[in-house]
């Protein structure tokens, strides 16, 4: 993937399965000399490049402990480990109050699951979001992980439900802005990916 070789651990979501990943990661503004979060970092495949293409700190989070030990295997297949480092988190549980980034991203887990749905493997925390609540999370609490100049992205595509995302979204006071599109078949299956830019909307203001 994106001419390079990567490590992938049997229980981590294998990119390889959907565009998604690689679209991202090429449409991404990655802040060269700057700071980069990955949230859901999977395999660490975008975390990785991140490093590669010049950002000085690169922090990936995820909620499966094998993406964490798969992301940092990448890491140091890839020389990046220096100015790479993997968390185990729950969105941004794991980072110190203060800290910011010029760029937040994160490749979400759109498919909604009702209130009753059980996660059985961890994996499929990367596929199904129970009750939306981790979209509404991290709409609610990026802003926060910003520097002054920093940017909020979501990755995002069309088997998710864009109506709920849109609500959430209005009811944060926030605003989401398309950046990237395009449209690809999984299967027999059209899905358009969407990089989405979160910001808030006129005459609000962070805390």
């Amino acid at each position: 993937m994106l001419g390079l070789s990567w490590h992938l651990l049997p229980q981590v979501f294998a990119p390889v399965h959907t565009d998604s990943t690689a679209l991202f990661t090429e449409w991404l503004p990655f802040p060269v000399g700057g700071s980069f979060l990955e949230v859901g970092c999977g395999a660490g495949v975008t975390a990785v490049m991140a490093a590669l293409a010049g950002c000085a700190r690169v922090t990936a989070l995820d909620i499966n402990p094998e993406a964490v030990r798969n992301a940092g295997l990448n890491a140091h297949r890839h020389g990046v480990a220096d100015r790479m480092r993997v968390l185990h988190s729950d969105l941004f549980d794991a980072l110190a109050p203060g800290e910011r980034f010029d760029v937040v991203f994160w490749n979400s887990n759109v498919i909604w699951a009702p209130e009753e749905f059980v996660y059985t493997r961890p994996m499929q925390h990367a596929i199904f979001d129970r009750g939306y609540t981790t979209h509404e999370r991290y709409l609610r609490d990026g802003q926060a992980r910003l520097t002054s100049s920093g940017r909020l992205l979501l990755g995002f595509n069309s088997l998710g439900d864009t109506g709920r995302l849109d609500a959430l979204a209005t009811t944060a006071g926030l605003r989401l802005t398309e950046r990237e599109r395009t449209t690809r078949r999984a299967g027999d299956v059209p899905v358009t990916f969407q990089l989405l830019e979160v910001a808030l909307s006129s005459g609000r203001e962070t805390a």
